[in-house]
């Protein structure tokens, strides 16, 4: 397992990929219901990070009260994060530092749901982040966490050990036309 994580860690990241945005809402629906997720990466330091962002989209597209959620060690320091690499580290499942940033982000897919889809996937993620207290580079990372949430709405995922980049547009590339 180490031998793959570090592997995934030797490719370099793309320029921003474009966004990306599905709509899983009926036709009927899709202009009441303004709720979106959306599956994300962005540059960081190491190789990187995959969340999801969720919340209602205003008329121009604009996130309303979004929230975060993704999967990190519950520090800001290095060390945890190195030994991550080898035994599981406690963790934190909110916002880290550049999520809501544009400049950092690398690539991303918005999926558009109706309310009652919507309510369903955030209760999944609520549960999600309640029981998601460690961090493992090879066995639970960002991209598990990430794929959790995507499975609780019936899409295929990729491997967790690509880089999160990678991790995003593979994500969006297996399960849109």
């Amino acid at each position: 397992m180490l031998v793959l994580s570090a592997a995934a860690c030797q490719t370099q990241d793309k320029h921003p990929e474009p966004r990306f945005v599905s709509d899983a809402r009926p036709a009927l629906e899709a202009k009441e219901s303004r709720y979106f997720i959306e599956f994300r990466s962005r540059y960081a330091l190491s190789y990187g990070h995959s969340y999801v962002i969720f919340g209602r989209e205003g008329a121009a597209g604009e996130m309303i009260d979004p929230e975060v959620a993704g999967l990190a060690p519950a520090t800001a320091s290095t060390t945890p994060y190195v030994l991550g690499h080898f035994l599981p580290v406690p963790a934190e499942t909110g916002a880290s530092d550049g999520d809501l940033e544009e400049e950092y982000r690398s690539a991303s897919w918005r999926v558009m749901l109706t309310e009652a889809q919507y309510k369903k996937t955030v209760a999944h993620i609520r549960q999600l982040k309640a029981k998601s207290r460690f961090w493992q580079a090879s066995i639970y990372n960002c991209n598990a966490f990430v794929a959790d949430i995507a499975r609780s709405m019936g899409y295929k995922t990729p491997s967790i050990w690509l880089r999160p980049q990678q991790f995003i547009t593979k994500l969006r590339e297996m399960n849109v036309g």
